[in-house]
C-alpha cells in the first residue's frame, strides 16, 4: 500500500482523525457598557417650605425659576418626583449635598436615587 502526502493545511481542512486536538482561536472584542444610570428623587414633607425646595432644585440641578417651581408642585401634589438622572457618583453626591444643604437649613426635606 503506498502512503499519500497531504499538503500542508489549516487544521479545518485535515482529515478527521479523532487523536487530533483542534482548537479554534477566538477575537474577542470587548465593547465598554454604559454605566447604570440613577434617578434623583425629591420626597415631598408637611414642613420644608416650598421656596426652599424650588431653591435646592435651581442651585443644584441647574434648573430655571419656572422648571424648579413646577416639579416642586408635582412633589408636592404627587408625594415625589424625578429630579434627574445621573450616573452613580453624580447621583450620589447630588443626592449628599441636597440632604446636607436641607439639613444645615433645619428642613426635614429628603432627597433619595434608585437606580432606573
Amino acid at each position: 500500500m503506498e502512503l499519500q502526502a497531504f499538503p500542508p493545511t489549516l487544521a479545518a481542512d485535515a482529515p478527521n482523525d479523532p487523536d487530533d486536538d483542534v482548537g479554534f482561536v477566538t477575537k474577542t472584542r470587548t465593547r465598554s457598557q454604559r454605566p447604570p444610570l440613577y434617578k434623583v428623587l425629591i420626597l415631598n414633607d408637611d414642613y420644608t417650605p416650598m421656596e426652599f425646595v424650588v431653591h435646592v432644585l435651581e442651585r443644584f440641578f441647574g434648573m430655571t425659576h419656572a422648571q424648579s417651581f413646577e416639579l416642586m408642585l408635582t412633589v408636592h401634589k404627587k408625594g415625589v418626583a424625578v429630579v434627574g438622572v445621573f450616573s452613580f457618583e453624580v447621583a450620589e453626591t447630588k443626592v449628599g449635598q441636597v440632604m446636607d444643604f436641607a439639613r444645615r437649613h433645619q428642613h426635614p426635606l429628603q432627597c433619595t436615587m434608585e437606580k432606573e
